[in-house]
């Protein structure tokens, strides 16, 4: 008597969900997105490494141009976010939306009892990828047009 082939199975026993190995759970409607993939969270924690001395400036390069480049090759050396003891770490960023395509982001840095203020201004292009525009940290005002 010939069987059917046994199904191929490709998850692990006992488990419930239609996710395999390095797969992210399908969204939920509702659901939070990851930290990581906002807009204001990708770029604070771009600029609070290059501000703090732990990435070089041209690890910016795509995400700026002209005279907002050159601006932060003069800016990263002096590591305003640098700190002597603990590292810098972003605690939280938020954001408001002035209109399509803007965001203006302002997150809380930490670094031990020190806490410190950046704000920055993110555009969206017409190829749809979001830009710095301005930062301002501790009441310093940092142009970077794109």
């Amino acid at each position: 008597m010939d069987h059917p082939p046994a199904p191929h199975r490709t998850a692990p026993g006992g488990r419930h969900d239609s996710r395999g190995p390095g797969r992210l759970a399908p969204a939920r409607a509702g659901a939070p997105a990851r930290r990581s993939q906002l807009p204001r969270y990708w770029f604070a924690e771009r600029l609070l490494a290059v501000l703090s001395g732990s990435r070089p400036v041209h690890w910016m390069l795509g995400h700026t141009v002209g005279d907002g480049y050159e601006h932060l090759v003069r800016l990263a050396p002096s590591s305003p976010l640098a700190a002597n003891g603990p590292r810098p770490v972003l605690r939280h960023c938020d954001q408001c939306v002035p209109r399509p395509g803007v965001i203006e982001a302002f997150a809380r840095i930490s670094a031990g009892e020190r806490m410190t203020a950046m704000a920055f201004r993110l555009e969206q292009g017409a190829d749809l990828r979001w830009r710095c525009a301005a930062v301002e940290l501790g009441g310093e005002r940092i142009t970077v047009h794109m």
